[in-house]
């Protein structure tokens, strides 16, 4: 059994001095998301955005709809859009889907609305990249492009 920080006497890891730990401290005593192998799969802004999303939700009289699953994984995305002209002007999630996927289809929302559809469907994999934060390992790439591809069905017409 692995000691965490807190487990033993104030001060103490509770283990030997030689084992390294399971989880790392940051400055002020804090839980990291670093442990003895290096860092964790997932960010800060994945964990929030796959605990708390802001755009997860049904969205009645949605102009586009898709939905879409990965068949490797299980993980199932359906967007929805509402259109105001060009202009999405706001859109929504549901699924069952992991905390990568559940974290993009949350930015992909946030990162859509008061754009343009042609500028919108040119928002790409390093955008919400850029915004979760997180180095993805290729096996794991597709959950972060399903909630895309399923945007671009939804503005062209696919479900």
């Amino acid at each position: 059994m692995t000691d965490r920080p807190g487990d033993g006497p104030a001060g103490s890891s509770g283990g030997s001095a030689t084992a390294p730990p399971t989880w790392g401290e940051r400055k002020g005593g804090e839980a990291s998301l670093r442990g003895s192998r290096g860092p964790l799969l997932y960010s800060d802004v994945i964990r929030e955005r796959w605990r708390r999303p802001r755009f997860r939700g049904e969205l009645p009289g949605a102009s586009a709809v898709a939905e879409d699953v990965n068949p490797l994984c299980g993980d199932r995305v359906r967007l929805m859009v509402a259109l105001e002209g060009d202009r999405v002007a706001t859109a929504r999630f549901v699924g069952d889907s992991c905390a990568i996927c559940t974290a993009s289809a949350d930015v992909l929302a946030e990162l859509v609305v008061g754009r343009s559809r042609a500028e919108a469907l040119r928002v790409d994999t390093a955008d919400v990249l850029a915004v979760l934060q997180a180095d993805i390992r290729p096996t794991r790439m597709r959950c972060v492009t399903l909630p895309l591809s399923v945007f671009a069905m939804a503005l062209n017409g696919k479900s």
